[in-house]
Order: structure tokens, then sequence, then C-alpha cells
């Protein structure tokens, strides 16, 4: 059998599970079976989201490589009839689709795992005969299935490969989804991609922690006032980046998928780059306050705002340099190219779709 990842995280993923998938499934469907699994890294789902294209090449990458069962891994978030895809099989094929945002953003490798052990259980399984006759229809067991709720069975139109699909709706089904989008997302990455605008942040930060009027602000301001500084400079640092970068995602299509799945995009776009900002503005805060206890004179702190330089009026102005420094930074990262952030905030079959849309709309 074959796993056919799309590069990036998917590869990454299979890779992984090869190692010990073969000695789980031989355990799993009983004596004198035994499973050779091969990772083959391709973008398969390079300039389309539509499944039975997507199939189509799974069944043709198949036969060209002569395996008897395929198990397809994307990071695209894929639908199905306004609904979205967990995985499709095909039992006639031994083909199967796995979507890896649907099974959300938290311990990704074991419920890849999971869902890939019993898609080739049930591929692999005696053929099953529904009610009119239509064979290959093996349900999906295991914890898979019994924990990761919502997943049901979903619609499969007569012309499609597949004869058995599952997928997930409604607001557990949409949070996992997006949950799984900003994990492919990586958000982390984010911080090394901002580098010009850490550094912007950085000089700021350093000269305001040094300039007495910051001092009286910051021991005057309460902290509810605090957050609220905090919040705005982490907001205006998104809305920066998504303006300046045209991260925005917008759609031509009318049709209420359409705008659900816009949606979608935009919201998996402002939760990557909140999760980005707000790791440089917790490195700001320790950064800062490293500098404030090495800088600081307290003699002079006390005669300039009347209060005595302790633990918290130190933690109170870090907090408070942060959220100047983090305004700072949004203006230094109109100095990053747009291709640099998208790089940081995306991932890799996330560049290829937008940069396949905007290709759309030049044509």
């Amino acid at each position: 059998m074959a796993l056919l990842a799309d590069p990036d995280a998917p590869t990454e993923i299979a890779q992984r599970m090869a190692q010990m998938l073969p000695d789980r499934l031989a355990d799993r469907s009983g004596p004198g079976r035994r499973f050779d699994v091969v990772v083959v890294s391709e973008p398969f789902t390079a300039g389309t989201e539509d499944l039975s294209t997507l199939t189509r090449r799974i069944m043709d990458r198949g036969s060209e490589g002569n395996w008897d069962i395929v198990v397809a891994l994307t990071d695209l978030p894929l639908h199905s009839h306004g609904r979205k895809l967990v995985v499709d099989l095909s039992h006639e094929h031994g083909l199967a689709l796995l979507s890896l945002p649907t099974l959300g953003g938290f311990r990704l490798q074991k419920r890849a795992r999971q869902a890939v052990e019993e898609a080739v259980l049930s591929l692999a399984g005696p053929r099953a005969t529904g009610p009119e006759g239509r064979t290959g229809s093996q349900p999906l067991r295991g914890p898979f299935i019994g924990r990761l709720v919502p997943i049901r069975p979903g619609q499969v139109g007569e012309e499609e490969i597949a004869d058995l699909r599952y997928v997930v709706s409604g607001p557990r089904g949409y949070l996992r989804v997006l949950g799984g989008m900003v994990r492919a997302n990586r958000p982390w990455r984010l911080v090394p991609g901002l580098s010009k605008a850490l550094a912007a942040a950085l000089a700021t930060g350093a000269v305001a922690t040094v300039n007495s009027t910051i001092w009286n602000l910051a021991t005057s301001l309460s902290t509810p006032r605090l957050v609220i500084a905090m919040v705005g400079s982490v907001a205006l640092m998104i809305g920066w980046l998504i303006v300046d970068a045209n991260l925005w995602h917008r759609t031509d299509e009318v049709s209420p998928e359409a705008r659900k799945r816009t949606a979608l995009y935009n919201a998996s776009t402002i939760v990557t780059l909140g999760i980005g900002v707000i790791l440089c503005y917790v490195g700001l805060v320790v950064i800062n306050l490293v500098w404030a206890l090495f800088i600081l004179n307290d003699r002079l702190f006390a005669s300039t705002t009347r209060t005595p330089l302790h633990a918290t009026e130190y933690w109170t102005l870090s907090w408070f340099v942060a959220s100047v420094a983090t305004v700072g930074g949004a203006l230094g990262s109109g100095l990053e190219s747009d291709e640099a952030i998208r790089a940081a905030a995306y991932s890799k079959r996330e560049q290829e779709r937008r940069s396949m849309l905007r290709d759309d709309r030049g044509d």
C-alpha cells in the first residue's frame, strides 16, 4: 500500500506514520496478513479542490504504482455538499482521501494514524453489500469514529468514484476544521518571518523603556487600561498585516457554500496571525523585562514617578512597553515583502491555492 501525501506537513505526518503502520495493521487484521507501506510525496491536489478530480488522480497514481491500496493525505480543507470532508473511500478501487484539517488542531499525528488505520482495514476487509446491491460500503470503526464526534456519513453522488464518505458539520465541526487549518499553517513560523517588524519593535521597546514619560504612563495606568492597550496593539498589528500583505480572501462566487468557505479561510487567517503576533508580544514582554532589570535606576525612577521601583513596576512597565513596541512593529512590518509574510503565515498548500486564485483573477 502507499501513503500519497501532499508536500510539507502531510508528508511529515505520513513518514512518521509509516514507521509503525505495518505492524499495527498486521496486528489488527489477523494472522497471515502483511502490509508493506511506502510514502510518496507529490502535490496531487495542485490546481483543484474538486473531489471527483482528486479521486481520479489518486486512482491513476495507484495504477501507475501498482499498489493494492492508496491512502492520500492533504492539508487542504475539502468540501462536499456544503459540509467539510473528513475521508472519502472507494472500496472498488482501494482508495482513500483524508483531509487533515477536519481532524482538528490537537494530537493530529495520532488522529491521522487512527484514521488511516481504519481506512486501510475497511478497504482491505471483506466487501459489504448495501440494500441496493452496491458493494464496498464497509463502515469505519474504532476510536477514529467513536472519539471524533461529529463525524458522520455524508452524501455521495452516483457519478463519483467514492462509495463511502465521512463529513463534519455544525459548530463543533466548524471549530475542528478551523483548528486544523490553523495547525496546518503553523503560526509559530510567523515569528522569524517578521524579522524586520521584530527589529522595529525591539528598537521601539528599548527606547521606550528609558523614557520618563513612558514611566509615568505605565505607573498611572490601571490593569483594564493595560489590557485594552495590549488588545488594541495586537489587533492593530493583525489588521496591518492583513491589509499590507493583502491576506484577506475574497470570492466572486455568490453561492452560500462559497461564502462559508471564504469565511472559513479568513477566520483561519485571523487566528493564524493572532497566534503568531501574540507569540511575538510575549517575547517582547520578556525581552523588555530583562532590559528594564538591567538598565533602570531605582532612585531615578522613584524621583520621576514618585513610585518605588519594585517587581510590580518592572512588570507593568514591560507590559506597557510591549504594547507600544508592537505598534512600532506594525509599522516595521511594512518593510517585509508580501511573499515573505504569506510564506510565514500559510502552509504550502494554502500558498498554492491563493496563488492559483490570483492567477485566475488576472486571467
